[in-house]
């Protein structure tokens, strides 16, 4: 494996540990503060907005159920955090140095909190998909948004 096939690995482990668990990234990285608060952050949010049980109830079909268990004044927080890890620990590890890359996850993060916001009204086909899956399929809609205005703010910055 050559030097850039090696960084590029890192990049991908931290963002992986990133994505399971918001802090892991940096502690992978060594970023010991940063990440044990992002820990304690990501941990205080699941738990005051009760995120597990509603994932647990979203996979059993029992939205409904979800929808009553969510606390949203918590939960709210939960994608900013999220994304923000996920992002910092790519950079931290050397990512992210093109113009306007934060773009996409940041657009993710919005996305996804509207997603949450309209989750217990939201209909598809007369099916509600609640507090998990609609912040879920607001997700591609928040990268393509984020992809598309980077692109347009890479171009005007070049003109």
């Amino acid at each position: 494996m050559n030097i850039n096939e090696e960084k590029q690995s890192r990049k991908l482990e931290i963002v992986l540990w990133s994505i399971a668990l918001p802090g892991f990234g940096h502690l992978i990285l060594r970023k010991y503060v940063k990440g044990l608060l992002l820990v304690f952050l990501e941990i205080l949010v699941n738990v005051f907005g009760n995120f597990n049980t509603i994932i647990i109830l979203s996979f059993n079909g029992k939205i409904a159920q979800a929808i009553e268990q969510t606390n949203y004044q918590w939960l709210m927080f939960y994608p900013c955090l999220y994304f923000f890890s996920i992002w910092d620990a790519y950079r931290e590890a050397g990512g992210g140095e093109k113009s306007f890359s934060y773009m996409p996850m940041a657009f993710s993060a919005y996305f996804v909190t509207v997603g949450l916001i309209f989750s217990p009204v939201f209909t598809v086909y007369g099916y509600k998909l609640g507090p998990m899956w609609l912040p879920m399929l607001f997700l591609p809609l928040g990268l393509g948004a984020g992809m598309v205005i980077r692109k347009i703010l890479v171009k005007k910055r070049n003109t």
